[in-house]
């Protein structure tokens, strides 16, 4: 048995899969839409096989996480879910190196490259929409 993917809901899916594929190496593929329930999606592929699908609907609210009469407050702190992806990039260096590119095109960076105290070397960063991505060897 294995994960399919994970959906991510976004206001802007070409941004978010932009990231995905400079950043991770994603394979972008064509969009998806249904009219009728007003929703959108991409699916991106890498090459480990994993897939993130990347989708928008209108009705859901970027500032307060608003799905028609169900509100919940989304803030950059922790909270119960899903709390990041991870991208393993092979060696320390390549976590460095990343971490600099990003910091460099101006990804926020919330997390420098460190050792952590369960000994994974990771830094983390916000995706372009605010979604915690680690990157550890």
């Amino acid at each position: 048995m294995k994960i399919e993917h994970i959906a991510i809901w976004v206001q802007d899916i070409d941004k978010v899969c932009e990231f995905y594929r400079k950043y991770f190496g994603g394979v972008v593929h064509p969009i998806y839409h249904n009219p009728a329930k007003q929703f959108t999606s991409r699916f991106v592929t890498f090459e480990s096989g994993a897939r993130l699908e990347i989708m928008h609907r209108p009705d859901i609210d970027a500032n307060v996480g608003t799905v028609t009469s169900l509100t919940f407050h989304v803030e950059h702190s922790e909270h119960l879910g899903f709390a990041h992806l991870s991208f393993s990039v092979g060696s320390k260096e390549e976590v460095d190196r990343l971490t600099r590119q990003m910091t460099d095109d101006g990804i926020q960076v919330i997390g420098e490259p460190r050792t952590t105290g369960d000994g994974y070397y990771e830094s983390v960063v916000l995706d372009p929409e605010g979604n915690r991505v680690e990157i550890t060897v």
